[in-house]
């Protein structure tokens, strides 16, 4: 078999090269945003359907490995295969999960005292738009991750009623501020290991940098969704109370658990901190003037005269599903657990196969200055059918479905509902995760990469949005962290900066790619939308409507980043090596 060396300038020519390894995303954003077509009327539509632009797009990729850095075609092949199968499972398998459990509550009609149960604590839009993308989200993306939280609260908020566009769009920009904590603190502590530098001085230095953002994100995303439905800023301030509690609780649990204790439980009791301030809050002020979405004010109200028809237990009976939800996500988050779950053995079948992908493991290898030395990347499938997270909520699920008993053809609707609503989904996360494995095995995001790194002075301010880079390309702050990690220390240590400022950078920058990256935005069309054919064709104005935010917090993450470089350095926690 034949090893393959990464090589960072194929042209000889840095901006040539950085030019021709930006081709395959190009056209994926191009193939999703802004390829203009027609339709039967006439009228002038952008982006083509997700499945065929992730297609032409992987078809790009692959070839441009091939061609551009020599990259041989069986390890090239094998590197798509390999992010496929991982779409699949265990990022599909997620969705699929969080799908099934949420057309149970549907079909039984439990759904709907859910809803009234929500209005009861509020009605108005923005407060709902807190309480479910923003805390609860943080708490699902502290306990699971990888796209979790953007399908759970995104169906939530559809269920209650937002349009499947604003639930998308609000979903994505709330996940940003809890991801570098997110799946137990994975991304940190993935960072910690590739850069030897020590986890909770990484942790606390992101610490330091999140709760700013934790405060600023409930406004902008209220801001967001009130200008979304052609409101003003006046709607915004009136409920400053609700995103003033929600994001300072959130950030000041934030910087203790991660400054004290560490990164594996930050978001998950941040999140729960800020659904109980919250709930305490509307137990003694509610806004003024209630903001409704166009045209449901009758239908909001029928709803709050409808809650006092439902006794105490049916409610309690009602959210029992996402009770067993929160539980099973965070058992399946625990590292103990995932052990033990791992190690067992059910009727001759292990429920962790490990398996080395062929033509691709051990045979590609990171050069200087991604790694001291020539490096080995490992390529190893691991099927954790049982300690996946989309198991723990697919157990949720059916033990849903069994708590509420749900009949033979209640089974039947609910399973031929979630297949058929995932099929164009799961196909497009394949796709679009063949596509960054690739790129990420043939080097080409690394050559993307490497053009950061000479800015010399505003680095801090690039090592950002070098790890908002890594994130849009791989999908996952963790797999940002584990690409530029040790690269951003080596060149924060050649320019005399602070290694755990810089490689903790990458990660909290990652996070505001997050909401871009091609993976995030297609888990949301899949939770959002229940016609498969709508939910395609409506990634490219998702992204189109998320793109400006993400640049913006990024940058803003540059500059928090530059000043505690330079201006106020005693926020670097000490640390010894």
């Amino acid at each position: 078999m034949m090893e393959f060396h990464q090589v960072y300038d194929p042209m000889g020519n840095a901006f040539f090269s950085t030019l021709l390894a930006a081709i395959p995303i190009l056209t994926l954003l191009y193939l999703l945003a802004f390829h203009p077509h027609k339709d039967k009327l006439g009228k002038t539509h952008y982006g083509i359907a997700a499945p065929k632009a992730a297609l032409i797009a992987g078809l790009v990729t692959v070839l441009m490995a091939i061609w551009l850095v020599g990259m041989p075609v069986s390890s090239t092949l094998a590197a798509f295969g390999y992010g496929s199968f991982f779409g699949m499972m265990p990022i599909g398998w997620i969705i699929v999960a969080a799908m099934f459990l949420y057309t149970i509550t549907l079909v039984t009609g439990q759904f709907e005292i859910v809803k009234t149960s929500v209005v009861s604590l509020s009605s108005d839009r923005r407060i709902q738009t807190l309480l479910i993308a923003f805390s609860f989200g943080a708490f699902i993306e502290g306990a699971a991750g990888f796209g979790t939280p953007v399908a759970i609260a995104g169906a939530l908020m559809v269920g209650l009623g937002f349009r499947p566009m604003a639930a998308a769009v609000l979903c994505l920009i709330a996940n940003t501020a809890p991801v570098a904590f997110g799946a137990v603190g994975t991304p940190i502590i993935t960072l910690a290991t590739v850069t030897g530098l020590p986890e909770d001085a990484l942790s606390a230095m992101a610490g330091r940098q999140l709760p700013f953002f934790s405060v600023l994100v409930p406004f902008w995303l209220i801001a967001t969704m009130v200008f979304m439905h052609k409101g003003k800023w006046k709607q915004v301030m009136e409920i400053w109370p609700a995103i003033l509690v929600t994001g300072v609780s959130f950030a000041l649990a934030q910087f203790w658990v991660s400054n004290y204790i560490g990164p594996m439980l930050v978001d998950i009791l941040a999140g729960i901190i800020s659904i109980i301030a919250l709930i305490l809050l509307l137990k003694v002020w509610q806004p003024k003037n209630k903001f409704y979405l166009p045209g449901e004010e009758e239908t909001i109200k029928a709803l709050e005269q409808q809650k006092s028809n439902y006794t105490t237990g049916q409610v309690a009976r009602a959210w029992t599903p996402w009770v067993f939800l929160t539980l099973f996500v965070f058992m399946w988050g625990l590292p103990q657990w995932k052990s033990i779950l791992n190690s067992l053995n059910i009727f001759g079948i292990k429920s962790l196969y490990a398996i080395p992908v062929p033509f691709l493991d051990q045979l590609v290898f990171r050069s200087p200055p991604l790694a001291k030395e020539l490096v080995p990347e490992a390529a190893v499938y691991s099927f954790n059918w049982l300690s996946a997270a989309g198991t723990g909520v697919f157990f949720a699920a059916v033990l849903s479905g069994l708590f509420l008993k749900l009949s033979k053809e209640q089974w039947k609707l609910s399973i031929v509902r979630t297949a058929q609503r995932m099929k164009t989904p799961l196909i497009t996360i394949a796709l679009v995760l063949g596509l960054g494995f690739t790129t990420r095995y043939s080097g080409m995001d690394a050559i993307l990469g490497l053009a950061f790194t000479k800015t010399g002075v505003f680095y801090p301010f690039f090592a950002a949005m070098l790890g908002w880079l890594g994130v849009f390309l791989t999908g996952s702050d963790t797999s940002s962290n584990a690409l530029f990690g040790s690269m951003q220390k080596i060149t924060a240590q050649q320019l005399g900066l602070d290694p755990v400022l810089i490689s903790a950078a990458n990660s909290t920058g990652g996070v505001m790619g997050k909401m871009i990256d091609a993976q995030s935005i297609v888990v949301a069309t899949a939770a959002c939308y229940e016609n498969r054919v709508e939910g395609a064709n409506a990634v490219g104005p998702i992204f189109r409507a998320v793109i400006f935010h993400s640049i913006a917090l990024a940058a803003l993450m540059g500059i928090l980043v530059m000043l505690q470089a330079y201006v106020f350095p005693w926020m670097i926690p000490a640390y010894t090596l």
